[in-house]
């Protein structure tokens, strides 16, 4: 979808689609419709979305009107069904997919997707923030969508509910949204026009939930995108594998296809591992084992330097 009268639509067909949470399970609906009502949110399945006073809805205000939609939904481990129950993450890639905007599922995989924000101080409303609240667990374990004014809305915990609350202090930010694009998402976005392998980044990025940008900006860091490439270490291709690793996750480190396919495996798990996009790319680099002896980046100047430079130019990319 693209252009701001379809991001008035998908919002309209949101609207439209309030009535069914009737048929939800009583306390679910009940709750959902109760919060709607309380936050000014029409329940009619016949009211379309209100413009703004120019008469167009901004990218911004398009993701936080689609979020106040779920207020009161249950949280529910693992949910994914507003109708049932939605945890953290189920919540923020709800919102994006109601305005056309796919973005990966759980929380650690979300802080790779989009752009990252320096701070509180730079976000803006419909920028996702991340939070690592878990002391027996390093890495992202929640999400929330920030609305401006120190509030985000989220879907905090078991026996909660949907609901805006004080942002705190993230640990991540990311933005999902182009500054000039209301529901055209970061992810292959023309960022990537005139990039060598740009569609093969788009398409492993959304198989393995990795940003298009990211992956480019790896293979510019590593092999400067001369999938031919070999180092002096022996590390091969445009994505510069290892012969153990690239063995391991059955890649051919000289095919384009499967090497930018297996770097966008491999990254995913990185992430998963370790929780962040910075210690998935230090991993990368390093080696999981560096990472987890050092508890963060291991102080090797080469992949500090390394960690700067992909994410510097996965920025110019998104």
């Amino acid at each position: 979808m693209e252009g701001l009268t379809a991001v008035q639509g998908r919002i309209s067909e949101i609207q439209s689609r309030m009535a069914a949470f009737a048929g939800a399970s009583p306390a679910s609906a009940q709750a959902w419709l109760s919060a709607a009502s309380a936050a000014g949110l029409s329940t009619s399945a016949t009211t379309a979305a209100t413009p703004t006073a120019t008469g167009s809805v901004s990218g911004e205000n398009a993701v936080v009107d689609a979020a106040k939609n779920y207020l009161g939904v249950p949280y529910l481990w693992g949910g994914t069904d507003p109708a049932k129950g939605l945890d953290c993450s189920g919540f923020t890639q709800r919102v994006f997919a109601d305005l056309g905007i796919s973005i990966p599922r759980t929380s650690s995989q979300q802080a790779t997707a989009g752009t990252a924000v320096a701070g509180l101080a730079d976000a803006r409303p419909g920028d996702l923030v991340f939070f690592d609240n878990s002391s027996s667990r390093a890495g992202i374990d929640h999400v929330g969508l920030y609305l401006g004014d120190g509030k985000m809305i989220a879907a905090p915990q078991q026996g909660d509910v949907v609901k805006i609350q004080d942002v705190g202090t993230p640990t991540v930010i990311r933005r999902v949204l182009p500054a000039t694009s209301a529901a055209t998402p970061a992810a292959g976005g023309s960022g990537l026009a005139g990039v060598p392998y740009s569609d093969l980044f788009a398409s492993a990025g959304a198989r393995w939930g990795v940003s298009p940008a990211l992956l480019a900006g790896v293979a510019k860091v590593e092999s400067g995108f001369d999938s031919t490439a070999v180092s002096g270490a022996g590390a091969q291709g445009l994505m510069q594998f290892m012969p153990g690793t690239a063995a391991g996750l059955g890649v051919n480190a000289l095919d384009p296809a499967s090497a930018v396919n297996g770097a966008a495996q491999y990254l995913s798990q990185l992430t998963r591992q370790f929780g962040s996009t910075d210690l998935a790319l230090a991993a990368y680099n390093a080696g999981p084992g560096a990472v987890s002896s050092a508890g963060g980046i291991p102080p090797y100047p080469e992949t500090q330097a390394y960690v700067r430079k992909v994410t510097a130019a996965a920025a110019g990319y998104a």
